[in-house]
């Protein structure tokens, strides 16, 4: 589940990464965090009147399926979930109970590129073991190891996975005389050169409009492709290298002509959508909701089964069971439950968060569903054909990464702001080096 708007992560509402603050108070504060009740598990069983708590951000999809669980007499136990707006808050406040050893609710949601952060800062005495070996094949093995510490210990269960297609505004591609055809569409995004030479010729053609829809957003698509874009395979912070540099100076190059300029979720943004003045932008399945909120009336958007340097993941979330939780056993219960087939498969007709359970990706794709919001494409079956194109190593995310990541993406935002590419570049260069 990134972002966004919604998850309009995205599920997110737009995924933007944490605070430095709350990063740095994670990283020593959880290694030193007193005991408290973190250690304690269930010492009276949940009835049929008792709650059980859990937060999740932006929007999993799991609204409906938490009334179809209250509404079962079979089940022990009520559920109330608590939704943030959006990731950042949200981390800010599960790593500071996590600090005080209470304060949090049985379930909490942690956003994909944070989760090393918190295995690595102390994880194993902070979370629930949910281990089970019958869960073993579940899920999308890189999703599922993404959640586990270095002592082997299941810390999160995957929710979903952020596989990129990409897409774009049929009505603009017509006035500009691109193909809009899905299919034909499809090598406008074929390689990351084809896909900004259209857009210059784009801005040619169609003024008023903008090829981009976040300049960030082509940022992060980027950097999925790279190998080690902070830090190296033994997680020393190395930001001065090629790779990212060139992403960077790519996506700096095109900004200030091809990109609104303005971030995904913020109300320039969505003005831009509703006004029919956006062509492109990178498209996990958490995004297609961010679409129809920012622009419910638009009768252009589209989604091509493709993407530039062949695939992309953007986006993934866990479930995980704080030690503090006082109903461990029932809450270890409910986030299996939620993160099984069936509710997987709901979740993702409900929010658009492609699924990281094997199971529900072979029920939507057997189901073929489509979306007549986007002139009938076969979403699940576009998104499993991304999924296969995505490279699970890619990239390497150590326990800086989503703190990185943050002053990454704030460089590139001070460019589609119309600061200077050297100087915002230096800037980072010199947040990093400032990290502790």
């Amino acid at each position: 589940m990134h972002i966004p708007l919604s998850r309009p992560g995205g599920r997110r509402g737009v995924r933007r990464v944490a605070a430095l603050g709350a990063t740095a108070a994670l990283v020593v504060g959880l290694t030193t965090a007193c005991g408290g009740s973190s250690g304690s598990s269930s010492k009276k069983a949940l009835g049929p009147n008792d709650t059980l708590k859990i937060t999740t951000f932006s929007d999993f999809g799991y609204d409906k399926l938490i009334d179809q669980w209250n509404a079962d007499p079979k089940h022990p136990f009520l559920v109330k979930q608590t939704k943030i707006a959006d990731w950042d808050p949200w981390k800010q406040t599960l790593t500071s109970d996590l600090q005080a050893g209470t304060g949090l609710p049985d379930v909490v949601a942690i956003e994909g590129d944070s989760m090393p952060e918190f295995l690595a800062a102390g994880a194993s005495d902070q979370f629930v073991d949910l281990k089970d070996p019958s869960l073993a094949n579940r899920w999308l093995e890189y999703k599922y190891k993404a959640g586990q510490t270095s002592d082997g210990k299941q810390i999160g269960y995957p929710t979903d996975a952020g596989p990129e297609a990409f897409c774009y505004n049929a009505d603009l591609f017509k006035k500009a005389g691109f193909p809009s055809d899905r299919d034909q569409a499809a090598k406008v995004f074929s390689t990351w050169d084809s896909y900004f030479a259209y857009g210059v010729k784009f801005e040619k053609a169609v003024p008023g409009a903008k090829w981009i829809d976040d300049s960030v957003s082509v940022a992060q698509a980027m950097l999925n492709q790279t190998k080690y874009p902070f830090q190296t395979a033994d997680n020393k912070v190395n930001v001065d290298n090629n790779e990212l540099r060139t992403v960077f100076d790519t996506v700096a190059r095109y900004a200030p002509t091809l990109s609104t300029g303005a971030q995904q979720g913020n109300p320039d943004w969505t003005k831009d959508m509703a006004d029919n003045k956006v062509a492109t932008m990178p498209c996990p399945g958490w995004m297609f909701a961010n679409i129809k909120a920012a622009a419910p009336h638009s009768t252009g958007w589209d989604i091509a089964d493709a993407f530039p340097g062949g695939g992309g993941n953007w986006g993934g979330s866990f479930l995980a069971v704080p030690r503090q939780s006082k109903h461990q056993a029932e809450a270890k219960r409910f986030a299996n439950w939620l993160t099984d087939k069936d509710q997987q498969v709901a979740a993702f007709k409900a929010a658009g968060n492609y699924p990281a359970n094997l199971g529900a990706e072979q029920v939507l794709s057997a189901q073929n569903a489509t979306d007549a919001y986007f002139h009938g494409a076969a979403t699940s079956k576009i998104l499993a054909g991304r999924a296969k194109a995505v490279d699970p190593q890619l990239p390497y995310k150590g326990d800086k990464y989503a703190e990185i990541l943050g002053l990454f993406k704030s460089a590139v935002q001070r460019v589609d702001e119309g600061k200077s590419a050297d100087d915002s570049w230096k800037l980072f260069v010199q947040a990093v080096a400032g990290l502790s």
